[in-house]
């Protein structure tokens, strides 16, 4: 294994990017997308961590381990948040966090297929049940990775050659455990809370078989990355304290039956499924507004987390919330038909992209004006283009335009001469936008084709 030399980026150097960028992949543990939502025990975890930093977060996507070890210590990102346990091997090259928990690897194989009508010391005596047992066998598990080096030291403790296939590239431990369910190939390793919340929804799967002590999980970091990891430790023992941490744990590790339903939904990155009931539609209404579907499924999930019947307090109606004005502009029948309700939000967005399409040059910028009027109106946006010119900054750019949309939540702003639309709670529309583009990168990762690579970094083109 490669000891390469870590570049220096520490904490303060994130501060000042304002992002802490984390890469993980892509299990019913770590980080997925369910009806819309991005979930997972490490996403959850990482989000709390850079809100306790007051930076954004940034996941890059890879399940590729060895990769994975690489872009951390080439810079491409700050810290891995993999199911890893501390080894010897690997903490000489990297650091580690103080530990999440810990648990034993245990030995994945299936059940006979007649399981069901076996009584259970006939399945166990078709099973390895002593590790002695796994002489001549082969054993499947992800290179790079902590089983193969258990395999390893076992083999050497039970004087007998275990066959280690470590198997490169984009695979993951749950990939791995599926194949067996499947009986592509007879036995992998995993570790044990991931391996029982897999056999709850793959019951062939018998995990019962320990193949080690109890090994520490954490967080790996640059070596070099001393405040970060001085940040992350002290943060890591406060959170072990709060009941949330646990609630976090238990959401992801006990709760199997809510694991089950997530990771075999048709709404689930997991098995590769939609994010809507609505796909097809938002498809080609996003084709006729020029944008990626995807950018689109945002914004409605951002409206109305895709419910079709949803009402806000204000009278806004549907998936993409019209207001009355919007319904009756395009003369929507039936609000509450989702074909209907997304054309005529479509609709009224392109009007907005059109409206500002002879001052904003940049396509980017000027959809990014569209969503922020679309949320406020396009009268509250004029105003804060005109507060910025005013102050010699420039209207045409978004992150200006929103500094001055918060301003206009303050009576100094939004009574001077050049606002005619007054009071704005300007931190709603800056969120909004904010929200639906970071929602935006975390759905390419995970359902854009466009990328020949598996590695995604969530950053994305918005325009076709």
């Amino acid at each position: 294994m490669a000891k390469e030399e870590p570049v220096f980026f520490d904490l303060e150097q994130i501060k000042q990017r304002g992002s802490l960028i984390a890469v993980v992949d892509n299990s019913t543990t770590s980080y997925f997308i369910y009806r819309g939502r991005p979930m997972g025990y490490e996403y959850e975890l990482l989000t709390r961590f850079a809100k306790s930093l007051k930076v954004e977060l940034q996941i890059v996507l890879t399940p590729n381990l060895e990769k994975a070890f690489e872009m951390l210590n080439n810079g491409e990102a700050d810290l891995m948040a993999y199911h890893l346990a501390i080894t010897r091997e690997r903490a000489e090259r990297v650091a580690f966090t103080e530990p999440h928990n810990t648990v034993r690897q245990v030995l994945v194989q299936k059940k006979p297929d007649n399981w069901r009508q076996l009584k259970q010391h006939q399945i166990d005596a078709s099973l390895i049940r002593n590790p002695l047992d796994l002489a001549g066998e082969t054993v499947h598990v992800r290179k790079g990775s902590s089983f193969a080096e258990r395999l390893e030291n076992l083999s050497d403790e039970i004087g007998a050659d275990i066959h280690i296939v470590e198997i490169e590239g984009d695979v993951d431990t749950e990939s791995l455990i599926k194949q067996v369910a499947t009986g592509e190939i007879d036995y992998t390793v995993a570790d044990e809370d991931v391996a029982l919340i897999n056999v709850s929804y793959n019951p062939i799967l018998d995990v019962s078989t320990e193949l080690s002590f109890p090994q520490q999980i954490a967080w790996a970091l640059r070596k070099n990355s001393l405040q970060l990891k001085e940040a992350a430790d002290q943060w890591l023992q406060a959170m072990k304290r709060e009941p949330d941490f646990y609630v976090i744990y238990d959401k992801y590790f006990r709760s199997s039956k809510n694991q089950r339903i997530r990771a075999t939904s048709d709404y689930s990155s997991i098995s590769q499924g939609k994010i809507s009931p609505y796909d097809e539609i938002i498809m080609d209404a996003a084709s006729g507004l020029g944008i990626d579907w995807l950018l689109l499924a945002s914004v409605i999930y951002q409206e109305s987390k895709f419910n079709p019947r949803v009402e806000s307090w204000a009278g806004a109606k549907g998936l993409m919330q019209l207001t009355s004005q919007v319904i009756d502009e395009y003369e929507v029948e039936d609000v509450y038909n989702p074909e209907e309700n997304i054309e005529a939000g479509v609709n009224h967005l392109k009007w907005l992209m059109t409206y500002w399409e002879n001052e904003i040059e940049d396509e980017e910028e000027r959809l990014r004006f569209s969503l922020g009027a679309y949320n406020v109106g396009q009268g509250h946006v004029r105003d804060a283009m005109k507060l910025a010119e005013k102050f010699g900054e420039d209207p045409t750019s978004w992150e200006v335009v929103a500094k001055y949309l918060i301003k206009k939540s303050t009576s100094e702003y939004y009574t001077d001469p050049v606002v005619q639309f007054g009071y704005c709670r300007g931190s709603e529309p800056v969120n909004y936008v904010k929200q639906i583009m970071h929602r935006y990168t975390q759905y390419r990762a995970f359902y854009s084709n466009q990328e020949a690579d598996s590695t995604q970094i969530v950053e994305a083109s918005l325009i076709h």
